[in-house]
């Protein structure tokens, strides 16, 4: 699936870039109400310890300092929200600071609902994340796509087990 909101444009040479789909057996609205919380990313990013707003309360134009877990290549991250679009369920963000080698990071999720052979959604959502990155040297184009969607690959699948998780337990309780 193409990302039609992905705004990053052509790739120099020092940089790499990605976009990943995750499906997500959970409806729209739900799964954007966990992705859209830009101060609580460890809500469903396995990788962070801990998240402080820095500045902004939690709209576009916030900082956030994240903490990351042990044994990750990395002890903090600084983000800024750059984009946060209910209606289109669009998220960007970009990495502006950190101990880690994700230098001019820069992402964007969206949102959109699946299509089933009835042409509607059937509450599934299709998530699409898109990136670039400037590659460290040191680091080949191919290491550091490899790293970037394995990290994102497994955000985006822990997205999708805490939201198809909440769905359930919501329908359960019906």
């Amino acid at each position: 699936m193409e990302n039609q909101h992905d705004t990053h444009g052509a790739l120099s040479p020092n940089q790499c870039g990605s976009s990943l789909v995750q499906a997500i057996d959970a409806p729209l609205p739900l799964v954007w109400s966990i992705l859209r919380r830009f101060d609580n990313p460890q809500a469903y990013k396995q990788f962070v310890k801990s998240c402080t707003l820095s500045a902004g309360d939690g709209g576009i134009g916030s900082v956030r300092q994240v903490m990351v877990v042990s044994g990750m290549p990395a002890a903090t991250s600084m983000e800024r929200l750059d984009r946060l679009d209910d209606d289109t369920h669009v998220m960007m963000v970009s990495i502006i600071g950190g101990d880690h080698k994700l230098l001019n990071y820069r992402s964007t999720t969206s949102l959109h609902k699946s299509r089933n052979e009835e042409g509607n959604g059937g509450g599934k959502t299709v998530v699409v994340e898109s990136y670039v990155v400037d590659i460290p040297a040191g680091n080949s184009k191919e290491d550091t796509r490899s790293f970037a969607d394995m990290i994102i690959g497994c955000n985006l699948r822990s997205l999708a087990r805490v939201t198809e998780k909440l769905f359930v337990n919501g329908e359960l309780l019906d």
